[in-house]
């Protein structure tokens, strides 16, 4: 049997023992034909997003290793990249649902569920605009003004860098700009400290970057309902 002749859950299997073996750049190979045999979406869904919310269990429960974390998350990453020069999958994503400006907290350098948020959300339809690792809260709120974004989600590993975060919260309040712009906040620190989603300002996480649309989705909207 070749790989282009496997069932879906052989396909998921293929591609994490690729990953599992470090070898990148041959899964996303074989994504890319099994791509333009049937469509982007039909990959992305069907094989690369179960497999990615499989691997993020297995993270939580310690079962898989930072650098098996990485090589998933690059897999992901690049292969987003080839789908968004798609007409197709350009035009399946719809209308734009609204703008985020994403980045890790100050002093945060952990890009992995950042990197993973930004392809959930933008195949969901996200205008996602992504500052990368250790961007200060000024530059957060001057990128929400100057491209008058929806929401500003900011991730963050560790309790030093998550704190960094009540900045961001107090520089939209200090600009009057609570009423139109939500904070998101995600990483693992919030799903050990829950509490400290409050703590720091936060209007929202979740526990997965699989689930950063619909948590974009619920913060939009209201949102919408004030304004």
């Amino acid at each position: 049997m070749t790989p282009n002749t496997l069932k879906t859950e052989q396909k998921q299997e293929l591609i994490a023992s690729l990953i599992n073996e470090g070898e990148k750049d041959q899964a996303i190979q074989l994504l890319n034909e099994w791509a333009i045999q049937t469509s982007f979406n039909e990959v992305i869904f069907s094989i690369l997003e179960p497999m990615l919310i499989n691997w993020g269990k297995l993270w939580m429960q310690g079962k898989l290793s930072l650098a098996h974390g990485y090589i998933s998350g690059k897999v992901a990453e690049e292969f987003y990249l080839l789908a968004a020069n798609d007409p197709e999958f350009k035009s399946s994503s719809g209308k734009i649902k609204g703008t985020v400006i994403l980045g890790n907290a100050e002093d945060d350098f952990h890009p992995l569920g950042r990197r993973l948020v930004r392809i959930y959300a933008q195949a969901a339809g996200w205008n996602i605009i992504d500052l990368g690792t250790d961007v200060p809260s000024e530059v957060f709120i001057e990128k929400a003004i100057e491209n008058n974004a929806d929401i500003i989600a900011i991730s963050a590993m560790m309790f030093t860098t998550a704190k960094n975060i009540l900045k961001v919260r107090q520089d939209i309040d200090k600009n009057g700009l609570s009423e139109k712009i939500k904070l998101a906040v995600g990483g693992a620190v919030f799903k050990l400290r829950p509490e400290l989603v409050s703590e720091i300002g936060g209007d929202g996480t979740v526990d997965t970057a699989i689930d950063s649309p619909d948590l974009f989705d619920r913060l939009i909207n209201q949102l919408k309902i004030r304004n």
